[in-house]
């Protein structure tokens, strides 16, 4: 039974990517709006595919920058299946086969690291979501974490750039819990869910395995209130903003209880 729940859930998945695929190539959005909106019906199909179920604790910020702890890619899902919004992404993603194309007309904005030039024009970019009304979403760890800690420390330049643009900066939290089922048979959040060494392939295969997974998204009540010094120094700002992620994990009781 396991194997041709997998086998579906990955026939889901490839014929959602290619729904989308011709979707893009007919309707091609026009607009960052229009594309955001087009992002969010995907994830949100594809989250359905996977038995992905989440909750959403707090307001659902619908302008300015949300910035986020970082566990797998089904962080990114998730985000853009709440709220249609705009993703800040290395440059490494336009080249990637498919998904760099579809990222690109999603309207991402793209961040090459130590390129000239390359702050300016995500600054640029993200100025652009900000104007057309949308959440600009980004993890500021700059990689997926295995959960070991809460929050891996944050890279300082889309935080500047965000506080520099005057656009509100509103903190959020994910967290994984598995099913009872997936506990008993050995799974494990950090080998099974959180994105760690593994090649792409072998963490797919293995969530692809998973019977169910919950989700949880907590929103801070409203944006962070960076201090003087924060607004003066980048990287005091960068520990202010994973001040208030980190926050953020101290779950209520009402939260699903993560599983290691």
């Amino acid at each position: 039974m396991s194997f041709f729940r997998n086998l579906w859930r990955a026939f889901l998945i490839v014929a959602y990517f290619g729904y989308a695929t011709v979707e893009l190539m007919i309707v091609r959005p026009h607009s960052r709006p229009e594309r955001a909106a087009w992002l969010s019906r995907f994830c949100a199909r594809t989250l359905r595919a996977m038995d992905v179920h989440y909750t959403v604790n707090g307001p659902i910020p619908t302008s300015g920058a949300v910035v986020s702890n970082h566990l797998t890619y089904i962080d990114i899902l998730l985000h853009s299946a709440i709220n249609p919004c705009v993703f800040v992404s290395k440059a490494e993603l336009r080249k990637t086969f498919l998904l760099g194309w579809m990222s690109m007309m999603s309207g991402t904005i793209y961040v090459a690291r130590g390129a000239g030039g390359s702050a300016s024009k995500a600054a640029e970019g993200m100025a652009k979501g900000f104007r057309d009304g949308l959440p600009v979403v980004f993890f500021p760890e700059g990689t997926t974490g295995v959960g070991d800690e809460v929050a891996m420390p944050f890279r300082t330049g889309l935080i500047a750039q965000t506080i520099d643009a005057g656009a509100p900066m509103t903190a959020s939290f994910i967290t994984y819990a598995l099913s009872a089922q997936d506990l008993a048979a050995g799974k494990t959040l950090r080998n099974d869910v959180h994105w760690g060494p593994q090649t792409m392939l072998a963490h797919i295969q293995s969530f692809l395995s998973l019977h169910h997974l919950h989700a949880t998204v907590q929103f801070a009540e409203a944006p962070i209130s960076f201090t003087a010094e924060a607004v003066a120094n980048r990287k005091i700002a960068a520990v202010e903003a994973r001040q208030a992620v980190i926050h953020l994990a101290e779950a209520p009781a009402s939260w699903p209880v993560p599983q290691a």
